[in-house]
């Protein structure tokens, strides 16, 4: 009897740690001057749509809770599936990856997950839940990363790139400190070195007021960024603004690509703007400009935000808050993964003939 189960625990170490990396990257991502590139060659290659140059954008969705948890009692049944009547993150993450491939047919190269998720509620002014993959002092948790191998390695598989954001505001206090959070930084940046597939983004929305620590704001996070490429020189690292904003110089003279947000734009042309004035700042240099939040849609129109990013030759992401109720949206748990509803159509078949997929 002891033998047995001496040989059950052995086999489930062993199924963990190979969840926890990948035996031999098939994806890796890189930047040439303005352009991604996926295992050398650029991205949508050859690929122009009504005029517009494609190769070399990477087209992606804001998918942020694929590894959601609520480790909140108080709050983990606002969550719950409707079938099951309670909340399950392995479920979450299992549905997620079955979705992954269908994506990946309609031309979606990258997703944005996020240690620290996004608003379960779509937008929140408070945020009693406990959505972190860090402890306090910075080191990981576990149960989080293990989740976040099983896609990093799915997304390896099918050619994909995964944006990882490391904080998101209203869970970054779940840091006890400063050196927590640069604690924090080392460890993710150093876990993920066995993935090519991987882009960093420090912190959604660096310039939102509600961070806790100074250092995650836009005035230091230059320092984390910074720290990130100290750790792991191989993974391309930059961070967001908020919606309708600019990064800052110091945040352009450090990333190696750039972050926008389209929330809050609500005419196309400031999405082209934006880009344009991006390009100007003093400390900008040849990298590519990418939209990683957008909460505009209008795909069957002509004119909408989408198309206005690919006509400045910036990449573009999709974000669909919905609501919690299994059936809208990609960032309210219980997320139904599925390509369901007419908003995720319209963007995937839009997406899908831009791409030429």
């Amino acid at each position: 009897m002891q033998r047995r189960n001496f040989l059950t625990t052995l086999a489930a170490v062993a199924i963990t740690a190979k969840q926890s990396t990948v035996a031999a990257p098939r994806t890796s991502v890189s930047i040439q001057g303005d352009r991604f590139f996926i295992n050398g060659r650029p991205t949508y290659a050859g690929r122009t749509f009504k005029g517009m140059r494609i190769e070399g954008l990477l087209m992606n969705s804001r998918m942020v809770q694929g590894i959601y948890d609520d480790r909140n009692p108080e709050t983990r049944d606002r969550w719950k599936y409707p079938d099951t009547g309670k909340w399950d993150a392995e479920r979450n993450t299992r549905e997620f990856i079955a979705a992954m491939p269908e994506w990946r047919k309609h031309g979606l190269l990258a997703i944005t997950l996020n240690l620290q998720g996004g608003s379960p509620q779509g937008y929140s002014k408070e945020q009693p839940w406990y959505n972190s993959a860090f402890e306090a002092d910075g080191t990981l948790n576990k149960a989080y990363m293990r989740r976040l191998a099983r896609i990093l390695n799915k997304a390896d598989a099918l050619g994909m790139v995964v944006i990882l954001g490391y904080f998101y505001f209203g869970q970054d206090q779940r840091l006890q400190d400063e050196e927590a959070v640069k604690r924090g930084v080392v460890n993710a940046t150093k876990w993920l070195q066995p993935w090519r597939n991987v882009l960093i983004e420090i912190a959604n929305e660096c310039d939102n007021r509600a961070y806790d620590h100074a250092i995650i704001k836009k005035d230091r996070i230059h320092e984390l960024i910074k720290l990130a490429k100290s750790v792991n020189n191989r993974v391309p690292v930059g961070t967001s603004f908020n919606g309708n904003s600019i990064p800052s110089s110091n945040v352009i003279a450090a990333s190696d690509f750039l972050l926008l947000h389209g929330n809050g734009v609500t005419n196309p042309n400031r999405i082209a703007e934006m880009v344009n004035l991006t390009r100007r700042d003093p400390a900008y240099r040849p990298m590519p400009i990418l939209f990683n939040e957008d909460d505009h849609f209008y795909f069957d129109k002509a004119d909408n935000n989408m198309l206005k990013a690919l006509s400045a030759y910036a990449s573009w992401g999709y974000f669909d808050p919905g609501k919690s109720d299994y059936q809208d949206g990609y960032q309210c748990p219980p997320v139904n993964w599925g390509i369901n509803t007419e908003r995720k159509k319209g963007f995937f078949n839009l997406l899908k003939e831009i791409t030429g997929t």
